[in-house]
C-alpha cells in the first residue's frame, strides 16, 4: 500500500482550505472566460462586490469543456495555439446555456466546475464524523492517509481481526473511505484486506456505502451569485455521515472480514495455465492498463513465483506500492478487489492467456 501523509498533517490541511475554499452558484451568462497568450485561464466572475477573476485548474478546465460541450482536445489546442478563439467559444456557450454553474474554489482557483445540484459532501465533515469512529477500532493503525487533488483517502487495519490465507501469510481486516469534493467520485466506505507480507492493500468494492454528489438545485435566485461558506453547510449531510458511521463498524466486522477473505482465498485454485506473459496483457487490455503499469504487474507475478489467481491479484495490489500518483495507486488497490468477484468465464481468457 502506498504510504501518505500523517493524521496531524491531513488534519492541518483540511482546516488551511477549509479557511481557504468558496464556493459560488453563478449564472453562466455572469461568468467569463479569459486565456493569455501563455495559454493560462481565468474565469472572472461578477459577485455582488464587482467582478472577481480566479485561475482555473486542469480539472477544472476538463469540466467546462465537458459542460460547454467542447471536444477536450479541440479545447486544449484552442487554449495554446488559438486562445483568443477559445475565449470567443467558451464565453458565446456561456452566455446562451442559461445554465446555472457550481464553482468550487480554492485558494483562489476554480478547482471545479459542477452542476448546481452538487450535493457537497466535504472532506472535513467526513473526518468529524469517522475519525473517532476509526480511533475506536482495537489496535486501529491508519496504513495510509491522503490528500490529493480530487479525493481524499483513509486507510486503516485493525490487526486483532487476520486470518492465514497460507503458512506465514497473514491477512488483516481494514476499512478504505474516499471521497471527492471536485466531482471526481462517491463517497465510499469499503471492507480493505491489509496483506502483511508485502504489505498490499485490496479494497473489496462491492461492499460497503456509496454516496453519489447529486442533490436538491442551489440557491434561488436566477440572476444573483450566491456565495456558500462552509459553516453554511456542515449541518447538511449530518444524517448520512451517521450512516457512513455504522458502515464503518460493518466493514471490519468478522462476516465481512472473513467473506472477503474467503473469495481472496478462492483464486489460490485459479492456475495460469497459459503464457504468462499472454495472462498479464489479456488483464492488461480488459483493466485499460498502459505498458507500464503491464510491466509492472508481470515483473511482481514473476518474482512472487506464484502462477495463480492469487498470485496475479497480489502483483496487481504491490504493484501499486510504485506507482508515483495515488489517486492511480489506489485504482490497483480497487482492482485487486474486483478480481476476487471475477466468474469462472471471466478468469478463463487470463488464465489461459488468450
Amino acid at each position: 500500500m502506498r504510504h501518505g501523509r500523517t493524521l496531524v498533517s491531513l488534519a492541518q490541511e483540511l482546516q488551511r482550505q477549509l479557511d481557504s475554499k468558496k464556493d459560488l452558484v453563478v449564472p453562466s451568462a455572469l461568468v467569463r472566460h479569459q486565456t493569455d497568450d501563455g495559454g493560462a485561464t481565468t474565469l472572472e466572475v461578477q459577485e455582488t462586490t464587482g467582478p472577481t477573476r480566479y485561475g482555473v485548474t486542469p480539472l477544472a478546465r476538463r469540466q467546462l469543456a465537458d459542460k460547454l460541450g467542447i471536444p477536450q482536445a479541440y479545447f486544449e489546442r484552442m487554449r495554446t495555439d488559438q486562445p483568443g478563439l477559445l475565449d470567443l467559444n467558451v464565453n458565446a456557450w456561456l452566455d446562451q446555456e442559461g445554465e446555472r454553474r457550481l464553482l468550487r474554489t480554492l485558494d483562489g482557483r476554480v478547482r471545479a466546475v459542477l452542476s448546481d445540484r452538487y450535493r457537497r459532501l466535504d472532506h472535513v465533515d467526513l473526518a468529524e464524523h469517522v475519525l473517532p469512529i476509526l480511533q475506536a477500532l482495537p489496535e486501529v493503525v491508519f496504513e495510509s492517509v491522503e490528500l490529493t487533488e480530487t479525493r481524499m483517502y483513509l486507510k486503516c487495519v485493525t490487526p486483532q481481526l487476520r486470518t492465514e490465507m497460507a503458512p506465514g501469510d497473514i491477512v488483516q481486516a481494514g476499512v478504505a473511505i474516499t471521497n471527492s469534493e471536485v466531482g471526481q467520485g462517491t463517497l465510499s466506505v469499503q471492507p480493505l484486506l491489509f496483506r502483511l507480507v508485502c504489505r498490499n492493500g485490496l479494497i473489496v468494492p462491492e461492499r460497503g456505502l456509496r454516496k453519489t454528489h447529486v442533490g436538491r438545485a442551489l440557491g434561488r435566485d436566477d440572476e444573483a451569485v450566491m456565495v456558500f461558506q462552509d459553516d453554511t453547510l456542515q449541518a447538511d449531510d449530518r444524517a448520512f455521515f451517521l450512516k457512513a458511521r455504522d458502515v464503518v463498524r460493518a466493514a471490519v466486522s468478522e462476516l465481512s472480514f472473513h467473506q472477503a477473505a474467503d473469495k481472496m482465498r478462492r483464486t489460490m485454485g485459479i492456475r495460469l495455465t497459459g503464457d504468462p506473459v499472454q495472462a498479464v496483457q489479456v488483464l492488461a487490455q480488459r483493466c485499460a492498463l498502459n505498458d507500464g503499469e503491464r510491466a509492472g504487474v508481470l515483473r511482481h507475478l514473476v518474482a512472487g513465483g506464484d502462477l495463480s489467481g492469487y498470485g496475479l491479484v497480489n502483483a496487481v495490489t504491490h504493484y501499486s506500492q510504485e506507482v508515483e500518483d495515488y489517486d492511480r495507486a489506489t485504482d490497483f488497490e480497487v482492482l485487486g478487489g474486483r478480481m476476487l468477484a471475477w466468474s469462472a468465464p471471466d478468469w478463463r481468457p487470463v488464465a489461459e492467456g488468450g
